[in-house]
């Protein structure tokens, strides 16, 4: 069974590889003019990598190669002052920054992986983590984590959550960030003009959208990010609407394809190239944070992390965050488990003591309240708990909020399943962006989706019965 789920994700995220150029030499563009990274040069710099390695014997500096999963402008120029202030503090070590768009980063590392020349460390999302760990690619960390000093200090209920995403129960990542999910973001002075709240009902929430539109002054209710990472932010969106609390029912059949989950997409679907953007369809992340930013939509969902960019655009006063609205049920339905980020080190690797120190460091207090106070997230080191920046804000004490309300619901994503990703990259990408432009219906669709995810669960839980 372990050798048929390896050869369905492998064989996904080649068939990936070639649909999207994964296996091509040139890599798409990078967000907003960053250069992109080719595997030409990713080769050069893996063979740059191995002549530092072999210089270590000598007791010359040694090179850990560091691949960053989501490369851009709001987030590489921090890399590069961690990475200074790493090398000042360590020089015997040196970090090779390689700079990856998140559109297509995890097809690259899966190309990789399968040829040999995986990085020594790797940022990754949760959702990534399950087909790399059941392909034996990435290291335990358990060892380092457990004798570094600061590891009592980072939050054990998240540790916890990324230890479930392998059959083994050992930790192959290591968090310095958080977000929340499904989180809302809203134009203020657009809210204050027309005399109106954050929405307490869905109900509320599309009666906003239309309030906002006038589509021929070009502005918009609302943005929907229909192209890359769209399906994430989507099923966020269902659950939320639905209140459904759980991916599966007790006899293993996915909850996707509910018929309350049908009703909110239809209703997304009623509203795009209406009260959105036409574009809608294939925005990703930079559109769709673009679309808020220069005035063309009043509200659009993602997570903390888009606050850097609202702030250096928007400035103050002009945006806010809000929680989702609560469900049918009466519950507000979040997501649990994968809003965090963090760092894995590969088996490939030939100097895993010296990427152990770069991880360590990436994820202590004092790199944690750089990185998080400047993109807008919510630290995983318990001592920055009560910082200033972190108590004062207002879209990170509406998080806080909502995941302290007794009447919030985390919805545990089955991101332990091998074929999570590769499920949400080749059927429910297509999918969406079909019920989208009116080639398919919302049922039709979300039982294709939840097909897969029966599927999906039924052979992981076979596997993890041998």
């Amino acid at each position: 069974m372990r050798k048929k789920l390896l050869a369905v994700t492998l064989g996904v995220c080649m068939a990936g590889s070639m649909l999207y150029g994964c296996g091509s030499k040139e890599a798409p563009a990078a967000p907003d003019g960053q250069a992109a990274m080719s595997l030409d040069s990713a080769q050069e710099d893996g063979d740059a990598g191995k002549a530092d390695k072999d210089k270590a014997a000598s007791g010359e500096v040694r090179t850990v190669v560091f691949w960053d999963e989501n490369a851009g402008p709001n987030r590489t120029p921090y890399y590069e002052e961690l990475i200074k202030r790493f090398e000042e503090q360590n020089p015997d070590i040196r970090i090779e920054y390689v700079g990856l768009p998140n559109s297509d980063a995890k097809n690259k590392i899966e190309v990789a992986v399968t040829g040999n020349a995986a990085p020594d460390v790797c940022g990754m999302p949760p959702q990534w983590q399950a087909g790399f760990i059941l392909n034996d690619a990435l290291e335990p960390l358990d060892t380092y984590f457990d004798s570094w000093e600061e590891h009592d200090k980072i939050n054990q209920s998240i540790v916890e959550s990324l230890r479930t995403l392998s059959v083994d129960d050992k930790l192959y990542c290591i968090p310095n960030t958080s977000t929340f999910n499904p989180m809302f973001w809203g134009r203020k002075d657009w809210f204050e003009e027309k005399g109106v709240e954050a929405p307490g009902t869905w109900d509320d929430f599309y009666n906003l959208v239309e309030l906002f539109t006038d589509s021929d002054a070009g502005t918009y209710g609302f943005s929907i990010r229909g192209g890359a990472g769209g399906p994430m932010q989507l099923q966020e969106y269902l659950y939320a609407y639905s209140g459904i609390t759980q991916p599966f029912t007790e006899d293993g059949k996915s909850t996707i394809n509910d018929p309350k989950n049908v009703e909110a997409l239809d209703r997304l679907k009623d509203i795009y190239n209406k009260y959105t953007p036409e574009s809608d369809i294939s925005n990703g992340y930079k559109e769709m944070v673009a679309a808020f930013d220069t005035g063309s939509a009043a509200m659009i969902q993602h997570n903390l992390g888009s606050f850097g960019e609202h702030s250096k655009t928007l400035g103050e006063g002009k945006f806010f965050a809000f929680a989702p609205p609560v469900s049918a049920t009466g519950k507000r339905v979040i997501s649990g488990g994968y809003p965090v980020n963090g760092y894995v080190m590969f088996k490939q690797s030939q100097v895993k003591d010296e990427a152990w120190r770069f991880i360590s460091f990436l994820c202590s207090a004092g790199s944690q309240s750089y990185w998080n106070q400047n993109i807008g997230q919510v630290p995983t080191h318990t001592d920055l708990t009560n910082e200033d920046w972190v108590v004062n804000t207002q879209h990170i004490n509406e998080a806080m909020k909502m995941q302290s309300d007794d009447n919030t619901v985390a919805f545990p994503y089955p991101l332990y399943l091998p074929d999570y990703q590769s499920i949400q990259d080749s059927i429910a990408a297509p999918g969406f962006q079909a019920v989208l432009a009116g080639q398919k219906s919302s049922e039709e669709f979300l039982t294709e989706w939840a097909d897969a995810m029966t599927g999906a669960q039924a052979e992981y839980t076979q596997l993890i019965k041998k």
